[in-house]
């Protein structure tokens, strides 16, 4: 798909100020939305939005289709009335500039327990038919995910290939027994999916009435201990027992003599090929009514992926093994119409990954801390782009630009500062001026570039496994200078348009205001 020229930011909505530990769908989001408004900035940049995973990563969720239940606004509940004042004026002393996902999640759970049962015992009646129709609507996903959820908490959260072997295995008998065990746990689910739904739909129709599209993600792979692949057994390479035969990594490197070994099930490809790529395209279905774009994270894994013996302690044992390639996009496009992707493909790019999205003619990712060391064909030079691409200052998984420029070492900034003309005293907005100048269509920096942070506030370290995805910002951080700066930059690049019907200007610097109810 081919987009218009424009810019946005990378920043997750945990990173967002607040009051209960962790930022969420509330009031800080929607004054985020303004601030990109005020920045003239046409995408907002999310990761997965899922509940997270082993080591808090988003990327290792128990469900691709659910919504995470940490983000969901408390005061929003009060507002609906199932919450009381008093339940939000005492929480624990929350740090600041990181979130503790351990103290955040015992609390937050415990306050959307309490709204629960205020719903229960007939509060907010006026949701009631919307909740029912929610639940019949999405039942495909979240019958499953509310049992597998509540079953994940009776067994003290054990991996489910732990479980008895009879519900372990879904045996129809066990699946019944447990959904009347477990029906106020499994409603309690569906409940919370509702309110994350609920509450991030009105803040991407919000973003949306500003010009402003949502790019989300999709992970290639999922985890193992998730509702996808107990349900899914069938769409997976696994033994009689449901465990892996074989996982998901990458080869060994420069970086890595051993490779890396993610251990995330393989996809059994011509089972889901044959199925006429059912659960994949759900699942694609299911993140386009959350967001406007999305970003397809390890690309390459469509054209062949590195598949390792479950049985390996390092991915150096591996073998490449070829993907479904165009024909699952074809898929798409036919049951989908024109998909709007941007697809990462960074890392060890072999010739077909190459060639396979110049066939779908989809942009792929250019990120300028890759530029610099090499010389000028370095591909990720801005002066060697094609415009179909999307330019980023760094991603999540990068240090940020003012950390990166001062571990490079003495030969590397310079190569650096005479390739940008500037001595590097800026070098985060000097890398903000390159990606918006670039002929790149998209050009999406981070929010701690544009906050000229350090490492202090890196989102993640790959291969670190604990002390990643917490950082946050404090609301003064974010001010209108910042967003004049961004703006002036972005319309100097071509990158912003005054809206046709006259609305809005973004450049009105009094304080941003809301329509949205939540502010009274």
């Amino acid at each position: 798909m081919k987009f218009a020229r424009a810019s946005g930011v990378m920043a997750h909505p945990t990173s967002l100020p607040g009051r209960h530990g962790i930022g969420d769908i509330g009031e800080e989001a929607f004054r985020f939305v303004d601030w990109l408004a005020l920045a003239r900035q046409r995408l907002w940049q999310v990761m997965p939005l899922g509940p997270t995973g082993y080591g808090n990563s988003p990327y290792a969720s128990p469900s691709a289709f659910a919504g995470n239940p940490l983000l969901i606004s408390l005061p929003w509940l009060a507002v609906d009335g199932l919450l009381l004042g008093e339940h939000l004026e005492h929480h624990p002393s929350f740090p600041e500039h990181e979130v503790d996902f351990g103290l955040v999640e015992s609390f937050k759970m415990d306050l959307l327990h309490r709204a629960f049962n205020r719903f229960r015992s007939g509060a907010a009646t006026a949701l009631r038919p919307a909740f029912q129709a929610f639940c019949e609507a999405e039942a495909e996903w979240l019958d499953d995910y509310a049992l597998f959820m509540a079953l994940r908490d009776a067994h003290g959260r054990s991996v489910w290939t732990d479980w008895p072997e009879d519900i372990r295995d879904r045996s129809p008998a066990a699946m019944d027994d447990w959904r009347r065990h477990l029906s106020a746990e499994i409603r309690f689910h569906q409940f919370t999916q509702f309110q994350f739904r609920r509450q991030w739909s009105e803040l991407r129709r919000y973003a949306n009435q500003r010009d402003i599209k949502i790019i989300g993600d999709i992970p290639i792979f999922v985890a193992h201990d998730s509702v996808d692949v107990w349900a899914h057994r069938e769409w997976f390479r696994l033994d009689d027992h449901g465990a892996p035969t074989v996982v998901a990594g990458v080869p060994p490197d420069a970086f890595t003599a051993l490779g890396q070994r993610w251990g995330n099930p393989h996809y059994d490809w011509k089972a889901i090929g044959a199925s006429g790529y059912a659960w994949w395209m759900a699942r694609v279905r299911s993140v386009l009514s959350l967001v406007d774009i999305i970003r397809i994270d390890h690309f390459r894994g469509f054209a062949a992926s590195w598949v390792v013996p479950a049985g390996d302690e390092s991915a150096a044992g591996g073998r490449w093994e070829r993907g479904p390639g165009e024909s699952i996009f074809r898929t798409f496009r036919d049951g989908l119409g024109d998909s709007p992707f941007i697809v990462e493909d960074l890392g060890l790019i072999t010739p077909d990954v190459n060639l396979l999205r110049n066939q779908l003619g989809l942009p792929g990712m250019k990120v300028l801390q890759f530029a610099f060391g090499s010389g000028p064909e370095n591909a990720y030079l801005p002066h060697n782009y094609d415009a179909n691409c999307a330019v980023y200052s760094g991603t999540h998984d990068n240090q940020t630009t003012i950390g990166w420029f001062y571990t490079r070492d003495e030969r590397e900034r310079q190569d650096v500062q005479r390739y940008i003309g500037s001595d590097g005293s800026d070098i985060a907005w000097d890398f903000i001026r390159l990606a918006l100048a670039s002929v790149a269509d998209l050009a999406i920096v981070t929010l701690q570039d544009i906050m000229r942070l350090g490492d202090e506030a890196r989102m993640n370290t790959p291969g670190r496994v604990f002390g990643n995805w917490g950082w946050r910002f404090l609301s003064h951080q974010l001010h209108p200078g910042l967003a004049a700066g961004l703006g002036e930059l972005t319309t100097m690049y071509g990158r912003w348009e005054i809206r046709a019907d006259g609305g809005h200007d973004p450049f009105d610097y009094s304080v941003p205001g809301t329509d949205h109810p939540l502010f009274g």
